[in-house]
């Protein structure tokens, strides 16, 4: 079993911020397969798809992004993964707005909830679909950015990004990494 992990902090609060983009995504996945993330299971909102026969675990962490690790490690366990079996989808801050970037592992490159992640598995290499938000202005700290609305302008190109990292996740499940890094690592 796959597991696809969205990234993100439970509550109004953050509902509409940069930093759930890892949540908005994963919602839109299980939408496009049928499946509601509406199951509570080790602190995560979950919910079951199939793709191409194979049965893929959807979720939510609820323990705040910092903490996301907890609750990967508790799911990849329940479910009887490994590390290798874990698709990650969070917010980058060192991506221009709507660039994706597919990895096979690396490091958390300063992202708390993939850091929580990286400690939780003991550093197992996973992969990770990127999404970039871009870097804050000038005199703006990167943590009060994450956590704002996005701008009417990112707004509304969100469908359409959103839509594309969903394309991406499924491709990496249906088609494998080479085929979607190769597509989706481009700029555009």
């Amino acid at each position: 079993m796959k597991l696809v992990v969205g990234l993100g902090n439970p509550g109004k609060k953050y509902e509409r911020t940069r930093h759930n983009l890892g949540f908005v995504v994963v919602e839109l996945v299980a939408e496009r397969r049928g499946a509601r993330l509406r199951s509570r299971r080790c602190d995560s909102l979950v919910g079951e798809a199939v793709f191409d026969g194979e049965r893929v675990l959807l979720a939510k962490p609820q323990t705040y992004m910092n903490r996301s690790g907890a609750a990967v490690r508790a799911l990849l366990k329940e479910c009887g993964a490994t590390p290798q079996d874990l698709i990650v989808v969070y917010d980058d801050l060192d991506l221009p707005f709507g660039r994706i970037r597919i990895r096979p592992g690396g490091s958390a490159g300063g992202h708390r909830g993939v850091q929580s992640i990286l400690d939780e598995l003991a550093g197992a290499s996973f992969y990770r679909v990127r999404l970039g938000i871009g870097r804050p202005p000038e005199g703006v700290d990167p943590t009060d950015y994450v956590l704002e609305p996005f701008t009417p302008e990112e707004a509304s190109r969100l469908g359409e990004f959103a839509g594309r990292a969903a394309d991406a996740v499924a491709c990496l499940l249906l088609e494998g990494p080479e085929r979607a890094m190769g597509q989706f690592n481009r700029a555009g």
